[in-house]
């Protein structure tokens, strides 16, 4: 799949699972809402799902990243804690973004491996612990405590562990980016 076809396709879903949870408050429009929401999540677990099987640390951050900000878009203006969390999250993937096109290029994220202490605190499996990876470790750490919250739809916990997945997925092969420009 395309990486148009993917952000089109995981917009739509978002989207749906947006008017689903709003038609759940809505007197009369709980069923119409609960379809939509669990044709949204399905919809989103297969999206994600086929971003994870295609191993590709551009596509499964960009899958996520466009999941976050039409959450960030949809949120309502009231509630704080999920702005700043949303913003959060969204400019850490904006920097991971700048960092996917530098280690492509050997010489320049030659000179990130330099720049970065090589402390084990400061690496991933040995590579420089970059936005990238920065990116992906706080992201999931904000999954892992919205799973935490009690009465989550279990579909929606099940998508939520199939994003963790694909975090899990984008660093492995974000790290073996960071092998091949990193080779002598």
């Amino acid at each position: 799949m395309d990486l148009i076809t993917l952000v089109n396709s995981i917009s739509n879903a978002a989207l749906n699972i947006d008017i689903g949870r709003k038609g759940f408050a809505a007197r009369g429009k709980e069923q119409e809402g609960r379809i939509l929401y669990e044709t949204g999540i399905a919809k989103a677990m297969t999206i994600f799902q086929q971003a994870q099987s295609a191993a590709d640390s551009q596509a499964l951050i960009l899958v996520e990243y466009t999941f976050l900000a039409l959450e960030l878009e949809l949120c309502a203006k009231i509630d704080k804690y999920s702005l700043s969390s949303l913003t959060q999250a969204v400019q850490s993937f904006d920097d991971a973004f700048l960092v996917l096109q530098i280690v492509e290029d050997k010489t320049i994220y030659q000179g990130v491996d330099k720049s970065h202490p090589h402390n084990k605190k400061y690496r991933v499996k040995n590579y420089p612990k970059d936005s990238f990876h920065i990116a992906c470790i706080a992201h999931r750490t904000r999954l892992k405590n919205i799973l935490k919250a009690p009465g989550i739809d279990p579909i929606e916990k099940a998508l939520l562990e199939q994003r963790l997945a694909n975090l899990s997925t984008a660093q492995n092969t974000y790290t073996e980016k960071q092998k091949i420009a990193l080779a002598n």
